[in-house]
């Protein structure tokens, strides 16, 4: 039996099933095969945070219209000081105060199980927030039957999954330095310049904002930024938008590269 078939059957021994939907691949992928097993027994949740740009928002949306029971819970992370403050496990602070909520609600709806789509591949990264869930019983079906990243997106091809190559796109507060305050003021800023380079046309951007106002920007096609007026441009819209500084890093996208940044910190601390 391959994972995907382990992965049904995982499910069909659920009378009920929430599932959290982010908008990405892994979860999206998780919902649609809950969907066809346990049809209306699924209810896709989706908190709506400071956290949460509205472009993905309009993203879960549209995908959500063919999910016949769904819910985006409002909620401000930003009144939270544990996490506001930016301490380099955020993640926890925030997967706690979601998991609680996401409990709440399967509650109301007497559902007895909370998924999400974590991997057995996210595992071995920095995660705090997959002890919070855990710590508060929600169920990471897709890591249980120890399915990759690389694996969900060939079975989420396999399925017709419309957004199976979609890039990462984690909360907007993984932008910001560990231990400078989030804000509701530095996530718009850094919304809008992710989408006005996307607007541009990259399809896979992160801008890093650092102390003193400096944005990074990370492209994983480098080097179609390398013309003098697109380079203009971009400098001009993002002090536009409230950056002192506008840097363009020559070693690209990847992920993880603040975390990078707070190991450094902390060792010269």
């Amino acid at each position: 039996m391959d994972k995907l078939e382990r992965l049904k059957g995982e499910i069909a021994e659920k009378e009920n099933l929430l599932v959290a939907f982010s908008g990405g691949v892994d979860s999206g992928f998780l919902l649609t095969v809950a969907y066809e097993v346990l049809g209306e027994e699924v209810l896709a949740a989706t908190i709506d945070s400071e956290l949460f740009s509205r472009r993905e928002l309009e993203h879960v949306k549209s995908f959500l219209t063919r999910i016949k029971h769904h819910k985006i819970i409002p909620v401000s992370m930003l009144i939270d000081e544990d996490f506001a403050v930016n301490p380099h496990n955020r993640c926890y602070h925030c997967k706690k105060a979601f998991s609680v909520l996401l409990k709440a609600v399967a509650a109301e709806e007497g559902i007895t199980t909370i998924a999400e789509g974590v991997t057995s591949s996210d595992y071995y990264e920095h995660r705090p927030g997959i002890a919070a869930s855990e710590e508060e019983g929600l169920w990471h079906p897709l890591a249980e039957v120890g399915i990759t990243k690389p694996e969900v997106r060939q079975m989420a091809k396999r399925i017709g999954l419309p957004f199976w190559d979609k890039p990462p796109n984690p909360c907007l507060a993984t932008r910001i330095a560990f231990g400078d305050r989030i804000t509701r003021e530095k996530l718009g800023m850094i919304e809008e310049a992710e989408n006005f380079l996307t607007d541009m046309g990259f399809r896979q951007v992160r801008v890093r904002l650092h102390r003193d106002g400096i944005a990074r920007i990370e492209l994983e096609e480098l080097a179609m930024l390398f013309d003098r007026k697109l380079l203009d441009d971009t400098c001009v819209q993002l002090k536009k938008l409230g950056f002192q500084y506008v840097t363009l890093d020559l070693a690209g996208y990847r992920t993880g590269s603040m975390e990078d940044t707070g190991r450094r910190n902390r060792k010269k601390n």
